[in-house]
């Protein structure tokens, strides 16, 4: 009988982040550490972790859903391919990305539960991580509130120890 997995993770990211990057052949080798092709349509191959993994896109729903067949060198040659549903639902500042992996080739299915969150969930961690973009701090300086005040900015030419005075515009 075959096997089934099911494994999730909350990313820092939002869904349509993790959406496009999984259907990147570049994003997808970016945030796995593994090479990866994928023609991002529906009947469009994919390939991961140089080759080890390939299969064919099913279903899309943007951003929220991701249906592919899937499977790895090491299948049976005469094991049928598996399913991959990938959801992706907003949760606590990010995605909750959860993976239903159906109709592995019995005996395997542990092997690909711990190899989801090694090889994807984990380095998909950092990767968003990174990606995220800065929050600005609000600045602690008031503007001027006077005409003609001047504004002390950093001379472009001189680096961080150089200091331009300019005048305030008028408001």
């Amino acid at each position: 009988m075959p096997d089934s997995i099911q494994v999730s993770a909350v990313l820092p990211a939002n869904p349509a982040r993790i959406y496009k990057a999984w259907l990147s052949s570049k994003e997808h080798t970016a945030m796995t550490g593994g090479g990866a092709t994928v023609d991002p349509k529906v009947g469009g191959r994919h390939t991961a972790w140089d080759g080890y993994i390939e299969g064919v896109t099913l279903e899309l729903e943007s951003n929220r859903r991701i249906v592919q067949s899937w499977r790895s060198s090491e299948f049976p040659a005469d094991a049928p391919d598996s399913r991959l549903e990938v959801l992706l639902e907003k949760a606590g500042g990010g995605t909750k990305i959860t993976l239903n992996h159906s109709d592995i080739p019995e005996g395997q299915g542990a092997r690909y539960e711990s190899g989801w969150v090694e090889n994807y969930f984990d380095p998909m961690r950092a990767y968003f991580a990174r990606k995220a973009p800065a929050k600005r701090a609000a600045s602690k300086r008031a503007a001027p509130k006077r005409a003609g005040a001047r504004i002390l900015t950093r001379h472009p030419e001189k680096g961080k120890k150089g200091v331009r005075i300019r005048k305030a515009k008028k408001t």
